[in-house]
């Protein structure tokens, strides 16, 4: 992901150069530094780079549990900050970073949930918004990944993969989740040991909107991302990339992308590209970190859901702050 998005800023990114970039792992360093070009510093620590006067603005693009550190730093030091999910992996760290950065007066981070730039997503926003199919009522929406490994556990289902629903549904109907419940249906006979795969999650809202999310991290056959919202006067399905239908042999075919970085490569040009420009203005325009905040209640009441096999309540400790209004 971290040179991913380096190439994005030095390749396909106006208005942003890449000046520096730290790792702890050298080899890291070198091949993310070949990416920006030969004028790039190189560091080992986040603080010296966070502190490099040349550096404008920072993007943390390190494991969930390096995060806070690097935010807080940032924070202190004024800079702008986009920050790959998750804010951070425990909703008190999350707390502690919104406070810091309430505390220095400047909208300073935005967070890396790229579905708020996907086309299909805008545009099933724009009919909501628009009010001419009533209100939402009920999503159902599909995260399904071809494979997974070994490595990967039922809480990653949550933490890794539906966090991204938690946070695009929510920008959708614009209200908070307050409950959450897991559903375990057969499991796959290609999922490993460890793994509940597939889960149906399902959330409510304040206002009584029903987010039912399938997560099938084993379905072999693609990268298949859907979401179907029923309201009150009709039905709005996301649209799907565009490619060829074919017609060979008494069959009908069509491709399905195969992992997120084709599905979504044009967002995570687009949500960088914006915060680039946003940052021209002064201005945060993208999921902050009460969206942040937000997603990671939701997913540890998802979490608590898996093993309990209950309903579990979403409340966050503290009220919105008006800052992030």
């Amino acid at each position: 992901m971290g040179r991913s998005h380096i190439d994005r800023l030095t390749n396909r990114t106006q208005g942003a150069e890449v000046v520096a970039v730290a790792d702890m792992v050298d080899a890291l360093v070198e091949k993310g530094a070949a990416i920006a070009g030969p004028n790039c510093k190189k560091y080992k620590s986040e603080a010296d780079l966070i502190n490099d006067p040349a550096v404008d603005a920072v993007f943390i693009v390190t494991p969930g549990f390096a995060h806070k550190e690097a935010l807080l730093l940032a924070i202190k030091a004024g800079k702008r900050i986009f920050c790959e999910k998750p804010l951070c992996t425990t909703a008190e760290d999350c707390l502690e970073v919104i406070d810091a950065e309430v505390k220095s007066g400047k909208h300073l981070i935005q967070l890396g949930f790229m579905r708020r730039y996907d086309k299909g997503y805008n545009e099933v926003k724009a009919a909501l918004d628009s009010g001419e199919y009533g209100s939402p009522l009920l999503l159902h929406c599909t995260h399904r990944n071809p494979e997974v490994p070994d490595s990967y556990t039922t809480a990653m289902a949550v933490h890794d993969t539906a966090i991204h629903e938690i946070d695009v549904t929510h920008w959708l109907v614009n209200d908070d989740f307050v409950s959450a419940q897991v559903i375990m249906p057969k499991v796959t006979k290609y999922a490993h040991a460890e793994l509940a795969d597939p889960q149906l999650m399902i959330l409510q809202t304040k206002s009584g909107i029903v987010v039912e999310d399938e997560v099938f991290v084993n379905c072999k056959f693609g990268y298949d991302i859907n979401c179907h919202v029923v309201c009150e006067d009709g039905v709005i399905e996301m649209p799907q990339p565009l490619y060829p239908t074919y017609r060979k042999n008494a069959q009908i075919t069509q491709t399905i992308d195969t992992d997120c970085f084709v599905r979504f490569h044009d967002a995570y040009d687009d949500e960088v590209q914006n915060w680039v420009n946003d940052a021209a203005e002064g201005i945060i325009g993208g999921p902050n970190a009460w969206d942040g905040y937000l997603a990671a209640i939701t997913a540890d009441a998802l979490v608590r859901a898996q093993t309990s096999g209950k309903v579990e309540t979403i409340k966050p400790a503290q009220e919105k702050p008006a800052f992030y209004d």
